[in-house]
């Protein structure tokens, strides 16, 4: 039979054509993830390299050494317990935020851990919002003193502090115990919020940068994000009413210092969730090959912005709050340098959360929400204790160290506020 060229026994035209040459041969490697990135390629994620964790460890243990020298010179120099004891609470946020960041950043993985330091970070945070608040009180002399300066006259409508609604409004007791009242109320709130984040951890229900109604993450940012609004706006409505008083405390450096590192922070975690969402931050696969959500890594990578961060934090709060003026009143004093004892036991009550519940009690039970703290001191002959006597309570100005003696006992009186 003749073939398509139409000669007998001639190879048919099509078989002379060049025939294409079958595509190379590629080498079975690992799978790819939805994200594009190989297992191969995750072990190699800058936040799982000995780079990364040793860069954010130097940041970190640079802040903590800056941070622990000047904690110790205020126990050094613990001349004015009643301030030092807010003010080496406030301190303490660096050691707490780097340290808690970089764990987490160490154990970066498949399963979330980072939740759980996290959920103590954030109880901390609401501990140091009281204690700026407190801190203020002390500088200006407790409740009664405030009430002294500022009772009856008129709130100055603001649309940048907020008070363009308390027009016609005057200052009174209830002023204070609604600033006082804002920031308790995110001392509850943030503990409760850690708690049932980690329940909602441990039954999957709690994943970071997930919005949907059906995770617990949209409900806890909201209720988060509502109590810390209405915290930071009782500062500014105390702030707007004292600054001419706190003015010789240089209220600002303080207040912008504390609030970027609380509130930056948030903010950032925030700004990093969205952006997984927006699928700006791919899903990868870590070195052990299990597979790593987008929320991970985004808030992988906000305890590393904060390991650095903590660093700059450090140095800021050295300036802020410097230990200059107290080192002055203890040369001026003819006390003896105090000992590690008393220096041990200074740091056991800057840390007691007793004024805290105290002062939860005075401000949201109905018995003394009209009645102000006012601080009294009597002097006691050397060798006694400080006992305090009936009808009064410790307030936020209890003095220096559990078991201290001192000639000097401060107590705190409640006065009706119609007779300051």
């Amino acid at each position: 039979m003749p073939n398509a060229s139409g000669l007998p026994g001639t190879p048919p035209v099509w078989a002379t054509w060049p025939q294409p040459s079958p595509p190379p041969a590629v080498p079975a490697g690992p799978p790819m993830d939805r994200g594009g990135n190989s297992s191969q390629g995750a072990s190699q994620l800058f936040l799982t390299t000995a780079l990364a964790r040793g860069v954010a460890g130097i940041f970190v243990w640079t802040a903590l050494v800056l941070t622990g020298h000047q904690i110790y010179l205020h126990l050094r120099s613990y001349t004015v317990p009643n301030e030092q004891r807010y003010i080496i609470r406030l301190l303490f946020i660096v050691p707490v935020y780097a340290f808690d960041s970089w764990l987490s950043l160490l154990l970066l993985g498949g399963h979330q851990y980072y939740v759980y330091f996290d959920s103590v970070r954030d109880c901390y945070e609401a501990f140091v919002i009281y204690s700026f608040l407190s801190l203020c009180f002390q500088y200006l002399g407790g409740e009664s003193a405030i009430m002294a300066e500022i009772r009856g006259k008129p709130i100055q409508p603001s649309c940048f502090y907020g008070t363009c609604c308390l027009r016609g409004v005057s200052y009174s007791i209830g002023f204070l115990r609604f600033c006082k009242q804002a920031t308790l109320q995110f001392c509850m709130v943030k503990p409760i919020m850690a708690l049932v984040t980690t329940v909602l951890q441990a039954f999957g229900r709690y994943h970071d940068g997930d919005f949907t109604v059906h995770s617990g993450y949209l409900y806890v940012t909201l209720i988060y994000n509502a109590s810390v609004s209405l915290a930071l706006y009782a500062l500014f409505l105390f702030y707007f009413a004292t600054r001419e008083l706190l003015r010789p405390f240089e209220p600002v450096l303080k207040f912008l210092t504390i609030k970027a590192i609380i509130f930056l922070s948030f903010w950032q975690g925030l700004l990093l969730a969205i952006l997984e969402r927006c699928g700006a931050i791919p899903e990868v696969q870590v070195i052990d090959g299990s597979e790593v959500g987008a929320g991970t890594l985004a808030a992988g990578y906000q305890n590393f912005i904060i390991c650095i961060e903590m660093l700059f934090a450090s140095v800021a709060l050295r300036y802020a709050f410097t230990c200059q003026v107290y080192s002055e009143k203890k040369e001026n004093s003819p006390a003896p340098t105090a000992p590690m004892q008393s220096i041990s036991s200074g740091l056991k009550e800057t840390m007691s959360p007793q004024d805290i519940v105290q002062d939860a009690i005075h401000n949201f039970s109905p018995t003394y929400q009209q009645y102000t703290q006012q601080a009294t001191r009597e002097a006691l002959p050397p060798g006694q204790g400080r006992d305090p006597s009936p009808g009064t309570h410790r307030g936020l100005g209890g003095g220096s160290g559990g078991g201290r003696k001192s000639r000097d006992v401060e107590k705190t009186m409640l006065v009706p506020a119609e007779e300051l």
